[in-house]
């Protein structure tokens, strides 16, 4: 019954947008379009080409930028010219292939690119070539699902599970104790990360730097200040995880070993540990609770006239 339904559907889409481009001649060598469209292709790919197609840019028979939009080729727009594969074939012979789409395609990565590319061109295509995807050729269908009504990649609350069946190490990161809200739907990877490039670094920040990148969530520890902490100015990486950790804060070593990499110990009142190891006699009371932030509270900088050691 509901294929019944689907192919009613479709017969009045076809009946809307009839085909502009018909079969190429004998004697051309180029494949031929397949003379009824959709239509045919939907013979034998209805499990693929589901009513979910037409609740997507792609199936919108008003839009002329659609594949279904008036004057277009409907499934061969993106598949190529199906005649031959269509066609009649001998018992036993394959049947020639058509451009699909996915990790498991054996049409070439960078032929199911151009397709995408020959109408996303503004929005992707200066950035994305040389960009980290790119070079690891990674297909715009690995990520997307143009078929479906609600492609995962671009929900906030799903997408992270995509960017992940790749990305495994940042998705172990994510897991620990204390990281960015991936799993409550809060927050995806598309707001750090720009994946279809941005002409500036591989690591595809959406901003220039990863700093500023940052910023756009964390204003509040941008400065300028009248007295900067090094670190914070270079680089938040240098003391924090961006993708979870198991220390409070997303810091990468609870301090004050955190400190200590880059700060020496001897001469303060709170040493915990000498160069043979952990010193001899007890912790300073200074080195509880939040050790080295129970003085030093403004670690990311401070404009208070006094503030030099970042402790007002």
């Amino acid at each position: 019954m509901k294929s019944r339904r689907f192919h009613k559907l479709v017969t009045l889409l076809l009946v809307c947008t009839p085909l502009t481009i018909t079969a190429l001649s004998a004697d051309d060598a180029s494949p031929e379009y397949s003379r009824k469209g959709a239509d045919t292709c939907i013979g034998c790919h209805d499990e693929q080409a589901t009513l979910d197609l037409f609740h997507t840019r792609h199936g919108v028979p008003s839009d002329p930028r659609s594949p279904f939009g008036r004057g277009q080729l409907q499934c061969e727009a993106c598949h190529g010219p199906g005649g031959d594969h269509a066609g009649r074939v001998r018992r036993g012979e394959e049947r020639p292939p058509v451009i699909r789409f996915g990790k498991d395609s054996e049409t070439d990565v960078l032929v199911q690119n151009g397709k995408c590319l020959g109408c996303h061109e503004e929005s992707a295509d200066f950035a994305w070539h040389g960009s980290g995807h790119d070079d690891n050729q990674v297909g715009c269908a690995d990520c997307h699902q143009v078929h479906n009504a609600h492609d995962p990649v671009r929900a906030t609350a799903s997408q992270p599970e995509v960017c992940f069946d790749c990305h495994q190490q940042q998705h172990a990161q994510s897991l620990k104790p204390y990281s960015h809200p991936f799993d409550e739907g809060k927050m995806d990877c598309s707001g750090c990360h720009n994946p279809h490039g941005t002409g500036t670094t591989n690591t595809l920040f959406v901003r220039q730097t990863l700093n500023d990148t940052c910023y756009e969530c964390h204003a509040e520890k941008r400065g300028p200040y009248l007295w900067e902490h090094a670190p914070v100015v270079e680089d938040c990486s240098s003391c924090h995880e961006p993708h979870g950790s198991n220390n409070p804060g997303m810091v990468s070593l609870r301090g004050p070993m955190l400190c200590q990499t880059c700060h020496s110990q001897a001469g303060h009142p709170s040493i915990p540990r000498e160069a043979d190891g952990l010193a001899d006699a007890a912790p300073s009371p200074y080195l509880l609770a939040r050790n080295c932030l129970n003085c030093h509270t403004q670690v990311h900088g401070s404009n208070h006239p006094s503030g030099s050691k970042l402790m007002r």
